[in-house]
């Protein structure tokens, strides 16, 4: 194991959260977001799972990471991880379509199946309030840097996780970590 891994698993199995008295009221499932299809649904559905969470384009250079978010999507859905799909157009209007064009583009080029919701602002000051806690108040503070920048989330709403842009969801660090919070019940 890599010395990031032990660090992140060490942080996890000794800051046991069932305990903790924000355990079951995370502020992450205080957001309700705008389904890409117009429904609105409360963070709070995920209670309990773990969430790989993600700003997404559909004309950039890491577009092709749709592929490997699916892959992973199908992988570990039936044990507990839910990837959330952000659509943002804050980054070289890389993402110009309307949720339509990005529903068809996601479903003819990478059968997407995972969960899309309406396009946000992920950075400055039209930013969805979602990526303001997340860039400011969560326990991984930092700006959005670009298109898909992932957010790891544990079953109890904390984020837990920054993944760069260029690291592929399918990388094996990333796998390791999100193996990990799965096996935490």
């Amino acid at each position: 194991m890599n010395l990031s891994l032990l660090i992140f698993l060490s942080f996890i199995f000794t800051n046991p959260l069932q305990d903790h008295p924000m355990a079951d009221s995370s502020p992450l499932y205080n957001f309700t977001m705008k389904t890409i299809d117009g429904e609105e649904r409360s963070l709070s559905e995920y209670k309990g799972k773990v969430l790989l969470m993600v700003n997404v384009a559909s004309e950039c250079g890491y577009t092709p990471q749709y592929k490997d978010l699916e892959e992973v999507s199908r992988k570990y859905s039936k044990s507990g991880l839910a990837v959330l799909g952000f659509p943002a157009n804050n980054f070289g209007g890389q993402e110009p379509g309307t949720d339509d064009e990005i529903k068809e583009f996601c479903s003819t080029n990478y059968d997407v199946t995972f969960d899309m919701f309406s396009k946000i602002s992920v950075k400055g000051e039209d930013q969805h309030p979602l990526y303001k806690y997340l860039t400011t108040q969560s326990p991984v503070p930092g700006e959005v840097k670009w298109n898909f920048q992932k957010y790891l989330v544990d079953r109890k709403g904390t984020v837990v996780a920054m993944i760069p842009t260029r690291t592929k969801p399918t990388d094996s660090d990333v796998i390791s970590k999100i193996e990990a919070l799965l096996a935490v019940q």
